[in-house]
């Protein structure tokens, strides 16, 4: 296969910067954190037009509740996570929760919004709907990466990138009940959760993804570019997407074996967040650089 264009790529407002991207695949909806500007950027995700800015804060982590279509935001340094409606694209609440934030996950079942401290030793918890704390988790290492949530179990999975490692946490107690050594990853970053094969991926900055079973296993390796930042997982077609040092990666994730390469394309060099769109394929990237900030999408095709 081969990762192609959909359409030119699109301005958004502001040179500057960005981080997470985010795809509400049931309201047609791209979320990217445009962290230099303070903004949460919205794109149409059938036409691609950038259709505005929300005003937060240093925007980093992003994560959508299914259900209301209302977007979580990690805001750095900020040290807050708010809950924001894209449709009146105001920001309705923001909660305080005493560190930096960085990635941001959401569990519509249990409600919890996770959100990691950034370069810190926890996993801070709140309840979505109130936007309370429910607790804070104690981490190993000072330097959480991306985590996922298993929609079964509602485990957590977070990467440890200093001491090589991922942690499950236990929704109930909000407590590590697992630490796997991941020896095949140096400075650990990407992490997907593959429930019905019951693989966690993970990607590191010495460019190779690794799957492993819920016992911790390695099921297989596959070398990649160095230094992706996010991989986004479609958990239909088992397919993930990676972005980094100027590429980005099709992977296929095997019920037995290493994932596969599907497809590669050269991106601009400042691209290293991608989204993937679970109804089209489309895959969504960013990047600001002096000329301007864009965001395009790409296709696999045969």
């Amino acid at each position: 296969m081969t990762l192609l264009p959909v359409a030119p790529p699109q301005a958004v407002p502001i040179f500057s910067g960005f981080d997470y991207v985010t795809v509400d695949v049931q309201r047609r909806r791209v979320y990217t954190a445009h962290t230099g500007s303070s903004c949460l950027a919205i794109v149409d995700a059938d036409s691609g037009a950038v259709l505005g800015q929300i005003k937060i804060g240093s925007v980093h982590g992003v994560a959508v509740d299914p259900v209301s279509g209302h977007v979580f935001t990690g805001n750095g340094t900020d040290n807050s996570i708010s809950e924001v409606d894209p449709v009146t694209m105001k920001v309705l609440r923001t909660t305080d929760v005493g560190g930096a934030v960085d990635a941001v996950a959401y569990d519509s079942a249990t409600g919890h919004v996770y959100a990691d401290e950034d370069d810190g030793t926890h996993v801070y918890v709140l309840d979505g709907a109130s936007m309370k704390s429910v607790g804070t988790v104690d981490l190993p290492g000072h330097k959480p990466e991306y985590l996922d949530i298993d929609p079964k179990t509602h485990d957590v999975y977070q990467n440890i990138a200093n001491l090589g490692e991922y942690v499950v946490i236990d929704a109930k107690t909000l407590k590590v009940k697992q630490t796997v050594r991941t020896p095949e990853i140096t400075g650990n970053h990407p992490l997907q959760y593959d429930d019905s094969l019951g693989h966690v991926l993970v990607g590191g900055q010495n460019g190779m993804v690794a799957a492993y079973d819920r016992t911790g296993t390695l099921v297989g390796k596959t070398a990649i570019q160095a230094r992706v930042d996010q991989c986004s997982l479609d958990r239909t077609t088992h397919l993930f997407a990676c972005a980094g040092s100027g590429m980005v990666t099709v992977l296929r994730d095997n019920p037995s074996g290493a994932p596969t390469i599907v497809a590669q394309t050269t991106v601009p060099a400042e691209a290293h967040t991608i989204g993937l769109d679970g109804r089209t394929g489309q895959m969504w990237i960013v990047w600001a650089q002096p000329s301007g900030d864009f965001v395009q999408a790409f296709k696999t095709s045969p």
